[in-house]
This record gives C-alpha cells, structure tokens and sequence, in this order.
C-alpha cells in the first residue's frame, strides 16, 4: 500500500474526532442556565363589555377605552437548557396600579346614577407565571426554533370605587379570579458565532376553557421580543418589548360580563448566564 493510501483512513479519522468535538464544545459553549431579572414600563388600558338575554332578545354593551396609565413593575424569566434540544421556560410579571379618573359622563348603575364630574377609582392587579416545555425542532450554532407546551398561572383583581362630590351617591364594585391552565407557544433565538449578540422572539396562548377557571370564559396572547449583548459569557444587558391581552368573560344565567385587559411596553434588564 503507497503512503498516500495508508494516509487516507488516518485524515478520515481526524475529520471524525474533530467533528465530533467541534460539536461538544458548542453544546458546552451554549448556556445551560439562564437568568434575566429586568422590569417592564407596562402601559395597561381596560374596556368592559357585556351581554344580556331579555324576551328572547340578546342585548350588548361595549364601553370606551380606559388608560390606566403606566407602571414599571418587575419581570423575570429563566432558562434551563437540558438537553441540546430540550429546554424549560419560567417566566413571571406582575402589574399593580390605581388609576383616578374623572367622569366625563353619567354612569347609572341598577337604582344608582354617578353624575359627570364625579371621581372613579380603579385599581388592577394581575399576576403572570409561566412554565413550559420547549423543543427546538431546529438547532444550530447560531439559530433555534422551538415549540412550547407547558402551564401557566393568571391572577386578576381588579376594583372599581365611584362617587359623587359631596358622597351622596356611591359604588363600589370588585373582581378576583385566579387559575391556571395549559399554554402552547413559538420561539425563534438566533446569536452571533460568538454568542456576544442574541434575540429572541416567542408567543404564546391560553384558552381559559382549558383550565380551571370555572365560569369564566376567553383567553390569553402574550408575544415578546428583546435583543441581548454579553459583555461576558455570563453576563449580559438585555432590551426589547413585551405585550398582553386578556379576553376573560364571566357567565351569569341570562347573560354575560366582560373585560379586555391590555399590558404592553418596553423591557430591560440583565442577564446571567451559567
């Protein structure tokens, strides 16, 4: 056998132990745990809505738009990478703000009428946790794209107080319900070769009908996307833009109370990674 030939299985082996280890060290390279603790400067807005069946007719009701004005309030999310395709998400948000609002019109409520003028108050708390599965159905050094299934936890109170100038006439109506339920969602992350710069870009939905809700109704969209620069491999600034939307309606026997709640803003914060 020449030495070119007896050369050939040796090159062959090489290329296979190189390749081999070239794709150990980037699954080594890539993070396998991930932390970013930021904050959200969350505008939020309300709009109630409803139904009633009355002698066999169905009547509805839609009221304006309500800004709530904004509030900044905390948001973490983490990642653990598991496997090279297999990771779990955890994500947490919480919004809690009272808004005063001054009546541009009359609200008549059952045998009690808020005249213009008159003060509302409202306040909203609600609270997001997230859980799930994703598996990146593709994978590479520099992009991803994943499916999610997993659970999420939703808590909203929210409470509205009216009355008139002098106090002759007052309101004060509130609503609590928490629950949880599955939710399937999309990610799509892509990095630099040398993983300095990253962005991530996922949605998510929630069918309350899923869930334990009991006689609620609706769902929840959420989608985010934010860049990152690691000034180390374990360290990182991050920024980009969160949105919600809850379409919840609570049954009764002849009818139906809804609410649109919207949460949307611009996010940062800072990563660690592992």
């Amino acid at each position: 056998m020449s030495h070119s030939l007896k050369i050939i299985p040796l090159v062959v082996a090489v290329a296979g132990a190189t390749s081999a280890w070239s794709a150990h060290a980037q699954e080594e390279d890539a993070d396998r745990f991930t932390l970013r603790l930021g904050a959200m400067q969350a505008e939020a807005e309300s709009q109630f809505k409803g139904t009633v069946n009355f002698g066999g007719d169905t009547y509805r009701y839609t009221g304006d738009r309500l800004d709530l004005g904004d509030e900044t309030v905390p948001r973490v999310e983490g990642v653990f990478r598991m496997f090279d395709r297999n990771r779990l998400l955890f994500n947490y948000f919480k919004y809690d703000k009272d808004k005063r609002h001054t009546l541009g019109e009359p609200i008549v409520l059952g045998d009690t009428t808020i005249p213009a003028g008159s003060f509302a108050k409202t306040k909203t708390e609600f609270d997001l946790a997230s859980l799930v599965y994703d598996y990146a159905i593709v994978e590479t050094p520099t992009t991803s794209f994943g499916l999610q299934l997993g659970a999420e936890w939703v808590r909203l109170k929210v409470r509205v107080n009216a009355e008139t100038a002098g106090g002759a006439n007052s309101f004060d109506g509130k609503e609590s319900k928490d629950g949880y339920a599955p939710v399937v969602g999309l990610r799509f992350s892509a990095n630099t070769a040398d993983r300095k710069w990253g962005f991530t870009v996922q949605g998510q939905y929630l069918d309350a009908d899923w869930g334990n809700f009991d006689d609620y109704s609706g769902d929840i969209t959420r989608a985010n996307a934010l860049v990152e620069y690691r000034f180390t491999p374990h360290f990182g600034l991050y920024a980009g833009y969160d949105w919600f939307k809850l379409d919840v309606n609570r049954h009764y026997g002849d009818g139906t109370i809804g609410l649109d709640q919207r949460f949307k803003g611009p996010i940062a914060g800072i990563t660690l990674a592992f």
